[in-house]
C-alpha cells in the first residue's frame, strides 16, 4: 500500500511550513520573551539551540540516513520543530521499508508534538493509513476519532471506508466513501468513485 500517494501537496506543505517557520518560530518565542527582565541569557540559549537543531537536521538530511538517525536526533531535539520534521521524514522512510510499527511511532510523536491543526491532522491521517497497512484496523478507526479541521473530512471518510472494506463490511465502506465524495472540495474524486464502482460491481456479482 502506498501510504502517501494521495497527499503529495500535504507533504510539500509540511516541508514549506518548516522552511518558513522552522527557525523563525523558535526565534519568535525568544523575541517575545525578550522584553521580560532577566531573560537575556535564556534568549541567547534558545537561539543557539534553534541554530544547533537546524545544523544537525541538515547534516542527517544530507547524509540520507534520517531513519537511522531519527531516534537520537528526536531525543536530542525533542522541543524543536526539526524533531517533528525528522519524524515525518523518518515515518515515510519506514513505510517504504514496510516498518509500520516504526512509522506509527514517529507519526504519533509528530501528532503529539505539533500545535498547528493541519500538521497534526496530517500526522494523524497518515498514522491511520499506516495502521491500516499494518492490519491494525481498530487502532486506525480510533486514530480517526481525533478532532481535525473540516478540510480533512474527505480524507478521514475515505480512510474509514478503506478500513471497513478491509474488515469486510462493504455497506459501511460504501457509506464512508459516499461521505468522502460529498466532502471533497471538487466533488469529483476519481479514485473514490472507482472504489464506489468496484463495490457496486462486487455487490451485483453476489
Amino acid at each position: 500500500m502506498e501510504i502517501y500517494s494521495t497527499d503529495e501537496q500535504q507533504a510539500e506543505a509540511i516541508k514549506q511550513f518548516f522552511r518558513d517557520n522552522g527557525v523563525s518560530l523558535a526565534l519568535g518565542i525568544v523575541i517575545g520573551l525578550g522584553g521580560l527582565y532577566g531573560w537575556k541569557a535564556y534568549n541567547q540559549n534558545q537561539i543557539s539551540n534553534a541554530e544547533a537543531a537546524s545544523s544537525a537536521y541538515s547534516s542527517i538530511a544530507e547524509s540520507g540516513e534520517i531513519l537511522a538517525s531519527a531516534d537520537s536526533f528526536i531525543k536530542d531535539n525533542a522541543e524543536s520543530n526539526y524533531a517533528v520534521l525528522a519524524a515525518f521524514v523518518a515515518a515515510k522512510e519506514a513505510v517504504d521499508s514496510n516498518q509500520y510499527g516504526v512509522a506509527a511511532e514517529k507519526l504519533r510523536f509528530a501528532a503529539d508534538s505539533v500545535k498547528n491543526p493541519e500538521l497534526k491532522a496530517t500526522a494523524l491521517t497518515r498514522l491511520a493509513r499506516v495502521q491500516l497497512a499494518d492490519k491494525k484496523l481498530d487502532d486506525a478507526l480510533a486514530t480517526l476519532e481525533a478532532v481535525m479541521p473540516t478540510s480533512f473530512n474527505a480524507q478521514v471518510s475515505e480512510i474509514r471506508g478503506d478500513v471497513y472494506l478491509e474488515k469486510g463490511d462493504k455497506q459501511s465502506a460504501r457509506t464512508h466513501y459516499q461521505a468522502a465524495v460529498s466532502a471533497s472540495e471538487d466533488g469529483n474524486n476519481t479514485l473514490l468513485q472507482n472504489k464506489l464502482d468496484d463495490l457496486a460491481i462486487a455487490q451485483t456479482a453476489v
